[in-house]
């Protein structure tokens, strides 16, 4: 009898530690999605240094969580880290394999270190997921890619296939002029860019493309136009005083 007591509280102690230990175990995880959450906050506000001081926080109660991952790896390449940023997009990966978001990101970070290749095998895997539904990113971004690679025909290919799934998708059609113009194309370049700043008025870069592209037409009246645009855009920026520059070279030949 006494044995069999002994059995039923050592088995009682046994059944309040796990519960005592799944009870932390989901606080745990409670706390830090209040902190990855709090975190992709200032991500969305371009405060980097507090989301990261977030992101790890939450990394240190429950690193299990792919969304969590996605999001250090975000935060990491805002930092210019490159290769923490992809070790991290690679965890995301590892926790949920047909994570499209966290594979396009990971491409980004690829497209910004001009690997090319590395890039393009990221977006083809994001687009093998058919139930991704922002895939005109990824289609916008293996054009990137493509273009990167001077491979003009595919990267023609993938812009237009980002525009069927969105027609009015400003960077694909930015990314569509320029192609054109590497062609030296620049009657195709300007059509496009001009459906650019269409669909964004508010583009600055894709003015300043058009700009370029009617230079290439030596269309000097609307090429200056374009350029003004992006001064008034983008005032007191690089891509300002470069818009000035051809300013002055047209007005001067």
């Amino acid at each position: 009898m006494l044995k069999r007591s002994s059995w039923l509280l050592l088995l009682l102690c046994f059944s309040l530690c796990l519960v005592s230990c799944a009870t932390d175990r989901a606080e745990r995880k409670r706390q830090a999605e209040a902190s990855r959450r709090l975190g992709e906050a200032y991500l969305r506000e371009g405060n980097t240094t507090a989301a990261l001081k977030e992101l790890l926080k939450a990394e240190k109660l429950y690193d299990k969580d792919a969304f969590l991952q996605n999001d250090l790896g975000w935060a990491y390449f805002a930092k210019e880290e490159s290769d923490l940023a992809i070790s991290h997009f690679k965890k995301a990966l590892a926790l949920k394999p047909d994570y499209s978001e966290a594979l396009n990101n990971m491409g980004i970070v690829y497209l910004k270190l001009e690997q090319w290749d590395n890039a393009i095998d990221c977006f083809n895997r994001a687009l093998d997921n058919l139930l991704y539904t922002t895939a005109h990113f990824a289609l916008n971004n293996l054009g990137e890619a493509y273009r990167g690679k001077k491979d003009y025909g595919h990267s023609i290919d993938s812009y237009k296939k980002a525009l069927k799934a969105d027609s009015s998708f400003p960077p694909a059609h930015r990314g569509l002029g320029l192609t054109y113009m590497a062609m030296d194309d620049y009657e195709a370049a300007v059509s496009a860019l001009e459906k650019a700043v269409q669909y964004a008025p508010r583009f600055a870069g894709a003015y300043y493309d058009l700009g370029r592209a009617y230079t290439g037409q030596s269309i000097t009246e609307k090429a200056i136009s374009a350029f003004k645009k992006v001064v008034e855009l983008a005032a007191d920026t690089p891509l300002a005083d470069r818009a000035l520059g051809e300013i002055r070279k047209l007005q001067e030949y």
